[in-house]
């Protein structure tokens, strides 16, 4: 079963890309061993779109912001220059350059978000398992569990400040590949 994703951003300096997300974005982060940090990210999701005739196959990286003014704001303050914001229709839309890694997409959405969200369809019914719905919680609401009936909490994101994960995930051992 799928349990994550686990994206990559190739650099020409890995190690000021790597300084950007530990020190600007604040992103929490386990030391895979020789400083070869691994990232957690936000809450993530992934749109389909279709290839043009003019385009080329390719995949895009994004990052999800509530407003997106305040953040080219914040980045121009700290000396990262960003593209003029565009409105997209589905959304805001801008760019900066990561500092030895090239450009990297953000923008503010203006669709649902399914980020965070662990909404299922009902499962197909030739499969295993029959074919159940569970009913997604919104952000924030409580939910009622399938058994027992008690609320459910959230779980704190590993990305705001004063969950906690933050220092759990920077002193977790790192995983041996294989």
């Amino acid at each position: 079963m799928i349990t994550g994703v686990h994206a990559l951003i190739y650099a020409h300096d890995a190690e000021k890309v790597r300084a950007f997300f530990r020190d600007v974005l604040d992103w929490p982060f386990v030391d895979a061993g020789h400083g070869w940090l691994i990232f957690a990210l936000p809450p993530a999701e992934v749109g389909v779109h279709p290839i043009l005739p003019s385009d080329t196959q390719s995949h895009q990286l994004y990052l999800m912001v509530d407003d997106v003014k305040a953040v080219v704001a914040k980045l121009e303050k700290l000396g990262f220059q960003c593209a003029p914001i565009r409105d997209q229709g589905f959304g805001l839309v801008t760019s900066f350059e990561l500092p030895g890694g090239g450009p990297l997409g953000m923008y503010q959405p203006r669709h649902p978000i399914a980020a965070g969200k662990r909404k299922r369809k009902a499962a197909n019914p030739a499969r295993k398992g029959g074919g159940t719905t569970k009913k997604a919680a919104k952000p924030g609401n409580k939910a009622r569990r399938a058994s027992g009936g008690a609320a459910a909490k959230k779980a704190p994101s590993p990305a705001r400040k004063g969950g906690g994960a933050k220092k759990k995930a920077a002193q977790k051992p790192a995983r041996k590949r294989r």
